[in-house]
This record gives C-alpha cells, sequence and structure tokens, in this order.
C-alpha cells in the first residue's frame, strides 16, 4: 500500500488498500481496491475498529435490496476511527481536523423531505446508507460528516464507540414502545440487539424478563443487561403457562419487545402482552412474510402494535452518551477480536452462535 500527501489541505493516503466487497450472496472478498477519493464536505476515515452485526450476516448469505445496490459493494456498517483527510465546502470552517477521533452513523436525514418534516427523520426519503467499515478507510458522504458525525472523549476505546449505532437502533425502539418507569417489560431474542434492549431498558426504571433459547445468551443477560427474570423459552412452549408463571396475577406483560424477527414469534409476542398493552415488532421478518393474529385479541384487549426502523442522530447522541458515561458498558459483549481481515470468519462465527460480536481491528 503507497501513501503520499497530496491533498491541498490535509495529508491523505493514496493508493490502495484492503477492503471487503460483495460481489454476490457467500462471495465477499478481501482485496486491494482503491483508497476512496472524497469531494467537498466529506471526510475520510481510517477505521479503527468495526464490529460484527446480525444485518451483515444476513447481506452476507443473502443480500440486501437496501444496503447492497452497487456490485462489488463496500461492506459493513458499525465502526469508529480517525479522521485521515478533510475536504471542506467552500467558504465554511471544516468540522472536523485530521487526527480526530470519531464514531459516523451509516446514515444522515436530508432534513427537507416529507418525513423529515414530520420529524420522522428514519424514514427520510433520501436516507443513503454507508457501507464500507470492513476496510482501512472509509469515505463519510458530506450529509453524515455534517449531521451524524461525532468526537470521542479521550477515554473513550474505538470498540465501544462502534456500538452507538446499534445502541441507537434500540433507544429508537424503546421510544416507539412507550416505556415508563414501573413498566414490566419482556425482550424477546438475546442476540447483541437483544442484550442492549434489555440494558437500555433498565436504565429507563423498567422491570426486565429476558427470553431467548441458549443459557449462555440468558446468563448475559443477567450480567450486562442485569434483567430482574430470564426465561428459556424451550421451557414455556405455552403462552399461558409463561404468563401465569412470570407476570402479575398471570395478565401479561407490559410491553413485548421481539428482537428475533421469526412470523411465529411475532405471533408469539401478541400473546404475550396484557390487556392495554404495546409490542414492538422489532426483529425484521424475511420479506414476503405473513402473520395471523386474532382480531378479538387485539380489537377488544385494546393491544398496541408498533414497529421499529433504523435511528435518528438523536438516538445516536444519546447512545454515545450513554457509551462514554460508562451507563452502558458493552464490553461483555465482544466475544473476541479479531484482524479485519478474518472478517468472513468472524461473520460465520457469529452465524453459528459462537460468538455475540466480534471488534474486527485494522493491523
Amino acid at each position: 500500500m503507497s501513501h503520499s500527501a497530496t491533498s491541498e489541505n490535509t495529508s491523505a493516503p493514496v493508493g490502495t488498500m484492503k477492503a471487503a466487497l460483495f460481489y454476490h450472496p457467500n462471495d465477499v472478498r478481501y482485496e486491494e481496491t482503491p483508497i476512496p477519493a472524497i469531494g467537498a464536505g466529506e471526510l475520510l476515515i481510517r477505521v479503527e475498529s468495526a464490529l460484527t452485526c446480525g444485518t451483515d450476516v444476513k447481506c452476507y448469505r443473502r443480500g440486501h435490496p437496501v444496503l447492497l445496490k452497487n456490485f462489488p459493494s463496500p461492506f459493513g456498517h458499525e465502526f469508529s476511527g480517525t479522521v485521515v483527510q478533510t475536504q471542506p465546502v467552500e467558504g465554511e470552517s471544516p468540522g472536523f481536523q485530521v487526527g480526530d477521533r470519531v464514531v459516523s452513523a451509516n446514515s444522515a436525514p436530508c432534513y427537507q423531505c416529507f418525513y423529515c418534516h414530520k420529524g420522522q427523520t428514519n424514514l427520510c426519503e433520501h436516507l443513503d446508507l454507508l457501507n464500507g467499515a470492513y476496510a482501512e478507510y472509509i469515505r463519510v458522504p458530506a450529509q453524515i460528516a455534517r449531521h451524524n458525525t461525532y468526537l470521542l472523549p479521550a477515554h473513550l476505546p474505538f470498540e465501544i464507540a462502534a456500538f452507538s449505532e446499534p445502541l441507537a437502533v434500540c433507544l429508537h425502539g424503546l421510544a416507539q414502545s412507550r416505556i415508563e418507569a414501573g413498566d414490566h417489560v419482556a425482550v424477546m431474542g438475546l442476540g447483541p440487539i437483544g442484550q442492549l434492549m434489555v440494558r437500555a431498558a433498565k436504565l429507563k426504571g423498567a422491570k426486565v424478563t429476558a427470553m431467548a433459547r441458549t443459557p449462555n445468551k440468558l446468563a448475559l443477560a443477567q450480567h450486562f443487561g442485569q434483567a430482574d427474570q430470564v426465561v428459556n423459552l424451550l421451557d414455556y412452549e405455552s403462552p399461558d403457562t409463561l404468563r401465569a408463571a412470570f407476570t402479575e396475577e398471570g395478565r401479561g406483560f407490559d410491553v413485548v419487545i421481539e428482537a428475533i424477527g421469526k412470523p411465529e414469534t411475532w405471533e408469539k409476542a401478541v400473546s404475550l402482552v396484557r390487556k392495554g398493552g404495546t409490542v414492538n415488532l422489532f426483529g425484521g421478518c424475511p420479506g414476503g412474510s405473513s402473520v395471523t393474529f386474532d382480531t378479538r385479541r387485539l380489537h377488544y384487549d385494546e393491544i398496541t402494535l408498533v414497529s421499529s426502523f433504523h435511528h435518528t442522530p438523536r438516538h445516536f447522541q444519546a447512545a454515545l452518551e450513554l457509551l462514554s458515561s460508562g451507563q452502558v458498558d458493552p464490553r461483555p459483549l465482544i466475544s473476541k477480536t479479531a484482524p479485519m481481515a478474518d472478517f468472513e470468519s468472524a461473520l460465520q462465527q457469529v452465524e453459528a452462535g459462537q460468538a455475540i460480536k466480534i471488534a474486527l481491528k485494522n493491523q
């Protein structure tokens, strides 16, 4: 890899870098590719740490209609790093300097469209999702550099800062669920997102029951998430039995968050909530799936169904604050650290349940 100073205003790496590039499902290659050139308002960031993510595992296996558009496509989206080049907009002072430690979100809203004006910035019509974290360098578009990139406090490690994106997704989901202190919340599914959901719900003052099918994830929900109760779903096939064992007078949970993404668990979530309660259908099911709900139950028991997609800059900032303050310390979720070149093996280990998250680092 060759580097030399070429930019008018900063010293920028030029030449090639190693990066993961997605060609087809099950065909992602770590290979030489040009270091991205940046335009006005953009940043070039050296990736210091990138995290594996369940969405990346799904993309790796079956592609993605929104995240992966042009092929070969850059890959990975949870990261933090160091600014190595800036390109200010003429007449404006640069928002960041070379050497700044930063975390960038994987999107930023336009603030101009119908949904942005409605305050639903996660549904922005022009949401341009950033990929390319499994690489030595990543180009951050101007909109994200301006509206959704943040300086890191000196004490915050890069791999912890990279949790800002998944934690922001959880904070948005909890806001959609309208959880209040004292609510009894059930979280179904204890992958990284479910674990972060448990912890964040506890911080809102909720009593939390964590549900999964594997003992190690249940133990982690107690240790990391500080769950009040854990339920092995293999032991409670009947929702009636589960409600009777874990909720007051067997009436059901105030809020149920489904963080698995299967039609059958969406349906089960509705059977676990109390009258007047809320179900957040948070886990994304495969396209074309359908579910069946009892209309009498939904209508006469006044069940609220909500769903949650992505995050907003407000929730991304809030996530970074929780990580910086230590209120959320996600280190127990990092099963191991590996070189960036091992990203494919890391995704396979996560898929096989051998790791929760793996922190990938450039040498």
